[in-house]
């Protein structure tokens, strides 16, 4: 067969669908990878308005960053905050090819979930040639799609909140995902993709409901992940108490932002 691949190639295919003879990456997932510290140790230059405030410690705490409704385009931010307790777990890794006159190309599609089993949590998905460059781009989308979680009680509010708020519905092509509070004790009663997504966000018991093609794992992943993110989209009435407007954190330190901030230079990534 090696004849025929370096043939291909020479006509200007990829020789071997473009795979190159790589094992495909299959698999329900890589198990829990947390604790990676390949390339965290070196230290970080913000590029954004954001991550100069967070680096030199204006902003405190990661809420402040949801309460104005900042976009985080660093995946230091999150580490900023949350480094230490995140854990991440690929879901997926599956093969997709694309038709060309030459033949096809695979290439690879990693879904990682990433969380601190403490209110916080992120999906990712990255499409890549290498399996291990889908991977590490899928867990800096993961945590650029970090959102808060809001966990509510059940019953009486004895204890610390352990199931959602309310009920919520998430939708992602055919598949809807439904979250329905449960009595503490319950635990999580979910097939297993929504099972590791809701141990991540934090929540102890929660009972959901699925419909539509929940095989396609990236869908029902996905629709799992809207659902989450709805659980601070409702008003309960416990929150209606009078919202004190304050200054965003890029009006409070504008004096801050003003001064010249000297880039470093952008240094040529490997992979």
């Amino acid at each position: 067969n090696q004849g025929t691949d370096s043939a291909g190639a020479s006509r200007g295919g990829f020789g071997r669908g473009g795979s190159g003879g790589r094992s495909r990456g299959r698999g329900r997932g890589r198990g829990n990878r947390s604790g990676r510290t390949g390339g965290d140790s070196k230290e970080w230059f913000p590029c954004t308005k954001l991550g100069r405030l967070v680096k030199d410690g204006m902003i405190k705490r990661i809420e402040e960053i949801y309460l104005f409704s900042l976009p985080i385009k660093e995946a230091e931010i999150i580490d900023f905050f949350l480094g230490s307790k995140l854990k991440d777990e690929v879901l997926k890794v599956m093969p997709v090819q694309k038709q060309t006159r030459a033949g096809q190309r695979t290439r690879f599609k990693a879904f990682v979930a990433i969380g601190d089993s403490d209110g916080h949590i992120g999906l990712g998905v990255k499409c890549s040639k290498e399996v291990a460059t889908a991977i590490r781009g899928a867990i800096i989308l993961a945590k650029l799609s970090v959102i808060p979680v809001r966990r509510g009680y059940w019953g009486n509010k004895i204890g610390a909140p352990h199931t959602v708020p309310c009920k919520v519905t998430g939708k992602c092509g055919s598949v809807l995902v439904r979250l329905v509070p449960a009595p503490r004790g319950t635990g999580l009663v979910s097939a297993p993709v929504p099972k590791k997504l809701l141990s991540m966000a934090g929540f102890e018991d929660c009972y959901t409901c699925a419909t539509g093609q929940t095989a396609t794992l990236g869908n029902f992943a996905k629709a799992t992940f809207a659902a989450i993110a709805k659980t601070y989209s409702y008003l309960t009435p416990d929150m209606w108490s009078p919202t004190v407007f304050t200054n965003s954190p890029y009006q409070e330190y504008t004096d801050f932002l003003a001064k010249p901030f000297v880039k470093q230079p952008k240094k040529e990534v490997k992979y």
